[in-house]
């Protein structure tokens, strides 16, 4: 089910996900906003970033989930300092019926381009014992820092396919570590052996045009070169979806559904 569409021209794509027979239509620090929905860093190399681009919103519709409290009782300090959202993040409808935690990015079109990881850090935070944020876009090679902000052990346990494994014990507040990843690959998952409740992904990116949904559901991809590209939506439990978009030399509207 692929439609081209043209620059400014809005799109929608309806999918249907979770084994429901509804319709469907085709995060991240602590709760995120259009605000701080991660910007796509700009191509090391200039000549490369073009001027088009792609935003919208990722919309989810049938009845929203109920989301469970999270259980937290087996650790006193997690009990006490979790606040009052705690709930289950694996699948988050926001207010307006939008999807919180959805992950964009091109998946084909780009080419042989070659971009360079950037030195910024993305920052993954153990914090009220959850991570922050639950869903993560990085770039093979580009640095990210784990924190410990609790007062209390956590064990940071990355389970990639195509990277090293690293399982390593933060019992200090304020600790901190940096890894990297050497290859490309869709949902590594973060775990806390510790607290199993806890748990973060990461989509890491040969390239650096992907975003993640906050609390409104927008996305916003930019700097693409003109051309024909394949875009595709990943979630934790509604799966992957994808799509055909023609982007010139402004941005183009399109709304995903599940």
């Amino acid at each position: 089910m692929e439609k081209y569409i043209g620059v400014m021209m809005a799109a929608m794509l309806v999918f249907s996900g979770c084994g429901s027979q509804e319709s469907a239509t085709v995060q991240n620090s602590a709760p995120a906003s259009s605000e701080n929905i991660p910007k796509v860093a700009a191509p090391s190399n200039g000549a490369l970033q073009g001027s088009g681009g792609i935003q919208g919103t990722v919309k989810f519709t049938g009845k929203a989930p109920i989301r469970e409290s999270l259980q937290m009782s087996a650790d006193p300090f997690c009990a006490a300092n979790a606040g009052a959202d705690a709930v289950n993040e694996a699948l988050v409808v926001n207010e307006n019926g939008t999807l919180r935690n959805a992950f964009v990015y091109i998946k084909d079109g780009l080419g042989s381009r070659v971009y360079e990881a950037p030195a910024s850090t993305v920052t993954l935070d153990q914090q009220g014992c959850r991570y922050y944020p639950h869903v993560v876009g990085i770039q093979v090679g580009q640095p990210v820092e784990i924190i410990n902000s609790d007062s209390t052990l956590h064990n940071v346990h990355a389970m990639p396919k195509e990277s090293k494994e690293f399982n390593l014990g933060m019992p200090l507040k304020g600790m901190k570590i940096k890894k990297t990843f050497t290859a490309p690959e869709m949902g590594v998952r973060f775990k806390c052996d510790v607290h199993p409740w806890m748990s973060a992904y990461a989509n890491v990116m040969s390239h650096p045009f992907f975003a993640v949904t906050g609390d409104d559901g927008v996305f916003e991809i930019k700097g693409l070169p003109p051309g024909d590209y394949t875009v595709a939506v990943w979630h934790e439990t509604l799966g992957e979806r994808e799509t055909s978009v023609l982007v010139e030399a402004s941005v183009v509207s399109l709304d995903l559904v599940f």
